[in-house]
């Protein structure tokens, strides 16, 4: 049995938690700057070309890449040969994010109470956690710091299962319509088919976790993945939502067997600032 200082977990979400919000991931930048370089509408290129130069600045002058700062949500995988000593996973990362953004004098954008805006707990907790054992000695931390307007824009459908993949995308393509730029587009587009309600969504939110633009493995999710990617960038919603070629930098599903009667569907939005890491202790 390998035992892991619950103090070691803190400091590393307390570290990932300033290293997300004042990095731009290198594949995200990758992806702006092919974007920046194709785009045929002059206003959307210019945009994304101020997108990068924040970036850059904030990698810099170690700011914050958006003044929302996020809600913390991790994916733990946790050995069945680790122990945490002291206090418990859940508290372990907690207190990392208490001292990843007070000491990164980051915005805490948390509410005690979700019907009274006065009760702000002041140091951005408690994260979303997400705990699941896996076999080994080690323990991987997922993390991501989820912005509110991208956020406000997820949704889940419960869809009957008569549309087929071609119902999926319209659904999904109109929904990005609407939304126009309050998501901060250019986007990263999570996507969770069946399972029920509740499963859906979090593998939406899961998915947005995979490699920008890595293909799923099953060849006819890759497909439509594909399919949803090019039909959103046909929107002309464009960089923040002001027109152009590009809306979306990658669409990413993850599936699970779901009931013959069902075919739940969820979109979790994902703006340019795909603020996640991974650390495995």
């Amino acid at each position: 049995m390998r035992q892991i200082q619950s103090s070691l977990l803190s400091d590393t979400v307390a570290s990932l938690c300033q290293q997300v919000n004042f990095a731009l991931p290198e594949q995200i930048a990758t992806a702006l700057k092919a974007a920046e370089a194709a785009e045929t509408n002059p206003r959307a290129r210019q945009v994304l070309g101020e997108l990068l130069e924040n970036a850059q600045i904030a990698g810099d002058q170690h700011l914050p890449l958006c003044q929302d700062t996020g809600l913390v949500v991790v994916f733990a995988e946790l050995g069945r040969q680790v122990q945490i000593v002291g206090p418990d996973i859940y508290d372990a990362i907690n207190e990392g994010v208490r001292q990843g953004y007070r000491e990164g004098y980051l915005r805490p954008s948390v509410l005690a109470n979700p019907l009274q805006r006065n009760t702000n707990t002041g140091d951005n907790t408690p994260a979303i956690v997400h705990l699941k054992t896996v076999p080994g000695e080690q323990l991987t931390i997922h993390l991501m710091a989820k912005g509110g307007g991208s956020e406000n824009m997820s949704t889940l459908w419960m869809l009957p299962p008569a549309v087929g993949p071609q119902g999926i995308i319209q659904t999904i393509t109109e929904h990005i319509r609407q939304a126009g730029g309050k998501p901060c587009p250019p986007l990263i587009l999570g996507v969770g088919i069946g399972g029920d309600f509740e499963k859906a969504a979090l593998l939406a939110k899961e998915a947005l976790l995979r490699p920008l633009g890595q293909p799923s493995a099953d060849e006819q999710v890759a497909q439509l993945e594909q399919q949803i990617l090019e039909a959103v960038n046909r929107t002309g919603v464009g960089p923040m939502g002001l027109g152009g070629d590009t809306t979306a930098l990658a669409v990413h599903i993850l599936t699970h067997p779901c009931h013959l009667a069902s075919l739940p569907v969820a979109l979790n939005v994902q703006c340019h600032a795909a603020r996640h890491a991974t650390v495995t202790l």
